[in-house]
């Protein structure tokens, strides 16, 4: 595994959902660094793309209420263990669990394993709410995949929260987790 700056220089064989993220990150003049690896579908998996991009990816979970109703994307570190009973009282929505590979393609146009921040910029009718656990803003990059779990993404902490996350036009409610 090898980090590149920027994207990659053949996206022939990249699907369209990680191209879209690439142009998004270049018209908003992101600088970013990109790797290519095998698929990750756990954060077991991630540990040695987190040391060959000199950052941890970030936990990603798609949560719903009860009624699927209600739509939640959950960032967190991805050592943190998660509860819902706790995070359900900060947000004011009980019975929160995890949401169905079939509303993470429907609202974001992500299969299973391959859950990202990014995924927001094809929600077009605001059917998620962004929550960040305040310890994923502590260090200054963040990893996540552009939509493809194939690849990661190294970008800077502060373009995530001030450039890339108001484009997609997507409030951030802030939570803590212990």
């Amino acid at each position: 595994m090898q980090l590149h700056q920027g994207r990659p220089t053949d996206c022939t064989h990249r699907l369209p959902k990680e191209i879209r993220v690439y142009d998004l990150l270049d018209d908003l003049g992101i600088q970013y660094h990109h790797i290519d690896h095998e698929a990750a579908m756990t954060m077991e998996a991630c540990q040695a793309i987190d040391e060959a991009m000199g950052t941890a990816m970030c936990k990603n979970l798609l949560l719903c209420n009860r009624q699927c109703t209600e739509f939640y994307l959950l960032l967190l570190p991805g050592d943190k263990p998660f509860k819902t009973s706790i995070l359900s009282k900060q947000i004011g929505s009980s019975r929160l669990s995890f949401a169905s590979g079939e509303y993470m393609e429907q609202f974001l146009d992500i299969t299973p394993g391959s859950l990202s921040v990014l995924g927001l910029m094809n929600d077009h009718d605001g059917h998620v709410r962004l929550l960040i656990d305040e310890a994923v803003l502590t260090g200054s990059h963040i990893g996540v995949h552009p939509c493809v779990n194939t690849s990661s993404l190294r970008i800077r902490t502060d373009d995530l929260l001030n450039k890339i996350i108001p484009a997609m036009g997507h409030p951030v409610t802030m939570v803590a987790l212990p």
